[in-house]
């Protein structure tokens, strides 16, 4: 039986030790939860949705616990109050269109014949969770499936073991039974198991390309449902039209936060040559004001990586990058120590050719590249392998909708970046994955279509 350990980037101090579940732990688990699905797919909605409602309530009455072992685990600094905004924003959206989402469609309703597509949970959904948005992640999925009438098994990271524990104690907390939602720990060995023995009916999975491949792998010929969020390279583009000061502070912003790991942070900028210059000074001023630290303390904006190892993939792909003649514009910043705490740093003089422009660094560094006009941008915004999001800064709704169909992504945005809307589909293309995460398409996915006709007349 494999332990699990969660090292902090703080300090390289263990903060917590788990006991993975056997294979055949967890698969005796799973048969318990799906022997209570049906009641608690028989509870009314109502009841469902009033549950998840005060599980989330309770979540939110512990945020200082929240953003304190986030800390800890990962290296979110405190002064940002961990992930209650997001994850109640999307609790509470999910459960207001629930019964829209979930009611059957009728054909016809008539003296002769009732025909109708009713939705029906899909039965045991496993949440394969990552740690760089430990909570809101999560909660995507457990959240719907819930309320759609699913049973849930969240296993989460390694380096975010203590997330599971919290979601599972405040969900059991508001009276959702165990049985019906819990954690558990799991290496990957037992989560293949449960995939491979179709134990399980869906499977949500975010993290690497890697790790999304080995899970479809796992999923082969089961025909259980796999969704996947995986890699992202995600640019942004600054046309001639931009605000300048709100793209830089947008663009840099979603580029540096959670010191760049973020799923859709930007991790690429396209900028028109007539705002380039200005663009690029206004930037390298932006990161030099981050203060890189310890994220305990309240006037940090920056905290370490969550692990030294992707630090160092970070530190590859800048080196490579200017040994190949990109310029690197931020100097080293005391609190740089070499592992964890990495310095933000912005690269300009960088191609396709380099790592940094092609492959998902996931950190705190973004390289600017100019471009004259709207077709060499759209042209290197397509030219990756992954398709997430896609950032356009422009007064032009108009051209932005223009732009944003000829883009080969899951999400466009105009003035903004690095938002998840719960209202729209969460969904990505190409080797970000596949999938169907929020809005009333996340209930499609999390239930199956029933069809009834019934003749009323003979």
């Amino acid at each position: 039986m494999k332990e699990l350990t969660c090292i902090s980037p703080i300090d390289g101090a263990v903060v917590a030790k788990r006991q993975s579940a056997t294979p055949e732990a967890a698969i005796a688990k799973v048969a318990a939860m799906r022997k209570a699905q049906k009641a608690w797919a028989a509870r009314p909605l109502a009841e469902r949705i009033a549950l998840v409602r005060k599980a989330t309530e309770i979540i939110g009455g512990q945020t200082e616990r929240m953003a304190r072992e986030l800390a800890l685990q990962m290296g979110r600094p405190i002064r940002y109050g961990g992930e209650f905004r997001g994850f109640n924003e999307r609790v509470s959206y999910m459960c207001d269109i629930a019964e829209a989402s979930l009611k059957p469609m009728v054909i016809e309703d008539s003296p002769t014949a009732l025909r109708q597509i009713a939705r029906e949970p899909l039965g045991v959904v496993l949440v394969i969770a990552p740690w760089n948005y430990p909570y809101m992640t999560a909660v995507n999925t457990i959240a719907p499936a819930l309320v759609a009438g699913n049973v849930v098994l969240l296993k989460h990271s390694e380096q975010t073991l203590m997330v599971g524990e919290h979601m599972a104690e405040a969900f059991q907390a508001a009276g959702i039974p165990a049985d019906v939602f819990d954690n558990i720990f799991l290496d990957h060995a037992g989560s293949a198991a449960l995939i491979s023995g179709r134990h399980v009916n869906f499977v949500n999975f975010t993290g690497s390309v890697k790790g999304g491949a080995a899970i479809e792998q796992a999923a082969a010929g089961t025909f259980i449902n796999v969704a996947t969020e995986l890699g992202g390279k995600d640019p942004a583009y600054i046309r001639h039209d931009a605000n300048l000061d709100a793209a830089v502070d947008g663009a840099m912003d979603g580029a540096m936060f959670n010191a760049g790991q973020c799923c859709c942070g930007i991790e690429r900028i396209y900028v028109h040559e007539s705002l380039y210059d200005a663009f690029v000074e206004k930037a390298v001023a932006w990161v030099k004001a981050l203060k890189l630290g310890n994220p305990l303390e309240p006037e940090t904006t920056i905290g370490p990586m969550a692990n030294i190892r992707f630090a160092r993939t970070v530190r590859e792909h800048v080196a490579e990058a200017v040994a190949q003649g990109a310029i690197a514009h931020i100097p080293t910043m005391p609190a740089d120590d070499g592992g964890a705490y990495v310095t933000p740093q912005i690269l300009t003089n960088v191609t396709h050719a380099m790592k940094v422009m092609r492959e998902e660094t996931f950190g705190p560094v973004v390289g600017i590249m100019k471009v004259k006009d709207d077709e060499e941008a759209i042209a290197l915004m397509n030219d990756s392998d992954f398709g997430l999001t896609a950032s356009l800064w422009t007064e032009d709704t108009k051209a932005a909708e223009a732009i944003g169909a000829r883009l080969e992504t899951g999400t466009v945005f105009q003035n903004r970046c690095d938002y998840l809307d719960p209202a729209l589909c969460w969904t990505g293309c190409k080797d970000t994955g596949r999938g169907a995460g929020l809005s009333v398409l996340g209930y499609l996915a999390l239930t199956r279509p029933k069809s009834y006709h019934l003749k009323r007349q003979l």
